[in-house]
């Protein structure tokens, strides 16, 4: 079932994600890392969602959505630019890291709403 392999895919995501936050400065604490944290879980409840519902295209839009937010998200705590008095909260390794991870989700995804554009469901 490929809805479950997502769902493993943002779990493990997730687990490399809250490691990576928990070196946060505090003042990035409760905005950034805070909104990183809950797009994170946004993202497994659009998961779990895609795997109860009958019909998922709008959920599987929003999930698409979400993990796109994700990804800037993650980008702006990596970029130098935007902290020019200190070092950015995610270092660039882990920003790659993590990033090759939503890749391969952004890569699950992408196959899976493709495969749902030719199913047809009531209402859809």
């Amino acid at each position: 079932m490929s809805e479950f392999r997502i769902k493993e895919k943002i779990y493990e995501m997730i687990r490399y994600g809250n490691s990576a936050l928990a070196n946060f400065p505090k003042c990035e604490r409760y905005a950034l890392e805070t909104r990183i944290r809950n797009s994170m879980y946004k993202l497994l409840e659009y998961a779990v969602r895609v795997e109860k519902k009958r019909t998922k295209k709008t959920t599987l839009d929003d999930m698409d959505i979400e993990l796109d937010v994700l990804r800037h998200l993650i980008r702006q705590a990596a970029d130098k630019s935007a902290y020019p008095k200190n070092a950015p909260p995610l270092p660039f390794k882990k920003y790659e890291n993590w990033a090759k991870l939503l890749n391969e989700i952004g890569c699950m995804l992408g196959r899976y709403i493709e495969s749902q554009k030719y199913k047809t469901y009531d209402g859809e």
